[in-house]
């Protein structure tokens, strides 16, 4: 079991440098979907010993909407819109790649001094929880389609997923099964938003944005 586990983890952190170092938007909606089909698997296997009901459920809800209502929306959000492409990030492919690799360095040292819980099952998970968040942040900065923003968010809370599986027991229900439901609705209004700008700019380049005036 610990095995899978660990297999699962070093997936999702690979799928991190896919999104790092791939322009091609619909491959990068797929990397975060499988992403999160992985990550919903993990409350299952972490606690098969010990399998409550609010635990199946959150796999459920997560692997409903990370894996399948999550990308059927930006898919079809990017099927109707004019870009298929990331083609000029404020931080080039090669050097996002080359940070992502720091950022899991920096992930795997402060986890290591942090205290580790007795319960833990895989010594990867807090690492893998790290580098997830940095990554995140790394591709909400240097991203500028307003697309690839929305994956940067979700790779973001993936990684408080991550983090929040340490104390998934002690969690109610309703805590976590409604971070998902604000989730769904920000890919909700964000998928919206991001079909009107397409419709009447022409692109969904954030950047382009900031030269509005009101």
């Amino acid at each position: 079991m610990a095995q899978g586990i660990d297999l699962i983890l070093v997936l999702a952190m690979l799928l991190n440098f896919l999104v790092l170092g791939s322009s091609r938007l619909r491959a990068c909606i797929r990397a975060v979907a499988f992403q999160g089909v992985l990550l919903s698997i993990l409350p299952l296997l972490l606690h098969q010993g010990d399998l409550a009901v609010h635990m199946v459920a959150l796999s459920a809800g997560m692997l409903a909407l990370k894996g399948v209502l999550f990308p059927w929306l930006l898919l079809r959000t990017l099927r109707d819109g004019s870009m298929r492409a990331e083609i000029e990030p404020l931080i080039g492919f090669t050097a996002s790649l080359l940070v992502g690799a720091v950022a899991t360095v920096v992930a795997f040292v402060l986890s290591s001094r942090l205290p580790s819980l007795p319960s833990m099952t895989s010594s990867l998970l807090v690492p893998a929880a790290m580098t997830t968040l940095l990554i995140s942040l790394v591709v909400l900065v240097s991203r500028t389609k307003a697309l690839t923003q929305v994956l940067g968010y979700l790779m973001l809370e993936n990684g408080i997923f991550l983090f929040g599986l340490t104390l998934v027991q002690s969690m109610p229900l309703l805590v976590e099964l409604g971070v998902l439901l604000d989730l769904f609705a920000g890919v909700f209004i964000m998928g919206i938003v991001i079909y009107h700008i397409s419709r009447e700019f022409d692109h969904i380049d954030t950047y382009h944005l900031t030269t509005l005036k009101g």
